[in-house]
């Protein structure tokens, strides 16, 4: 009987209720009274489990009354300082599954709105928590692995360091600044989204085998001119073979070379080539477990995305041509290399 008084008090709400989100929050209390699981007027109202149950705990605690929204007589009520910090540190800080929405690892605007009112008695629609939080300077982006194995001591001198005082020496004491990095390019490199027809696929026909070429190349930081190499293999013979055609190719100045710590890179078989470089060709290594800090990679992940990906290659030859055009398409245009790959350093 009380729970039928609940209800006929509800539909009256519901039936004089001219402002939507009133309305909204009056049948979220119904459809519960109904025996509705609070997964279900999610889905029927469109929105979280978070702010559904919300809705069911003030209902709980304070009856009609506490479903009502709170306006201000003047402009709308804001976030204070202090809250805007408090919630900009906590999506910073945290993932919603540690402040108290279970099972949620990653924060949409929903999320976020209902921890606003959960926590400050705020409410915001999400075109407003998503200008709230371009304001506070956070992006909807995806996260990016580092390697535990990292230091970041040794990656901040790099960066606040080392190359900007290598960048001091160009045309000066030192003439070339290249970054160097090896690839792998298989014969079916991997899947991407590419346009095809609504609700097909683009079917990729390959033969299960694994052929492919290894790659060599360094970036020019200050020209984007790029000395590129095709091998059958990583070997120090390989690499000194290398060292000795960038040298060819830049024959005046001194040259630093910015490069990973690659086995390679350390052979006893470079010692006496570098020696008798007497000085011109320096080598300078990364930080371990710090690609993001070599330019190179962004040239990888150009070629892959433009000439290898969503393409099966029969032979070998044909990665070598496919390569070979890209590499002689985009040093047509230098500048457009160093705005993609050299102008975040």
């Amino acid at each position: 009987m009380e729970n039928q008084t609940a209800l006929n008090k509800l539909k009256e709400a519901m039936k004089q209720e001219k402002e939507r989100r009133m309305y909204e929050r009056y049948q979220a209390i119904y459809l519960y009274l109904k025996g509705k699981s609070v997964k279900e007027i999610a889905e029927t109202l469109d929105r979280s489990d978070e702010t559904v149950n919300n809705y069911i705990h003030r209902y709980q605690t304070g009856g009609l009354s506490a479903l009502q929204m709170k306006y201000s007589s003047g402009a709308p009520t804001r976030l204070t300082k202090d809250q805007q910090n408090k919630l900009m540190q906590t999506i910073v800080d945290s993932v919603p599954h540690e402040v108290g929405f279970t099972a949620r690892h990653n924060w949409t605007l929903e999320i976020i709105a209902a921890f606003i009112e959960r926590e400050f008695d705020r409410h915001y629609s999400l075109r407003g928590v998503s200008k709230m939080m371009h304001r506070l300077g956070l992006s909807y982006t995806k996260p990016t692995y580092t390697l535990a194995a990292a230091d970041p001591a040794k990656q901040h001198e790099f960066s606040e360091n080392t190359f900007p005082h290598l960048k001091k020496l160009l045309n000066g004491e030192v003439r070339h600044l290249l970054f160097e990095d090896e690839s792998m390019i298989r014969d079916y490199q991997a899947i991407q989204k590419t346009w095809f027809l609504r609700g097909k696929q683009r079917i990729i026909k390959t033969t299960g085998k694994h052929l492919g070429v290894k790659l060599l190349a360094t970036l020019d930081y200050e020209t984007g001119h790029i000395v590129w190499q095709e091998d059958e293999h990583y070997t120090a013979e390989t690499f000194l073979s290398f060292l000795q055609k960038v040298v060819s190719v830049y024959p005046d100045g001194k040259i630093v070379m910015i490069l990973d710590n690659a086995r390679i890179h350390h052979a006893k078989l470079l010692r006496p080539f570098l020696k008798e470089m007497n000085g011109r060709l320096e080598l300078v290594f990364l930080p371990p477990y710090s690609p993001q800090f070599n330019l190179v990679e962004g040239l990888w992940k150009w070629l892959k995305s433009d000439a290898i990906n969503n393409v099966f290659y029969h032979t070998v030859s044909e990665i070598r041509k496919n390569v070979g055009q890209f590499m002689d398409e985009i040093m047509k245009r230098p500048t457009s290399i160093i705005d993609r790959l050299c102008i975040r350093f």
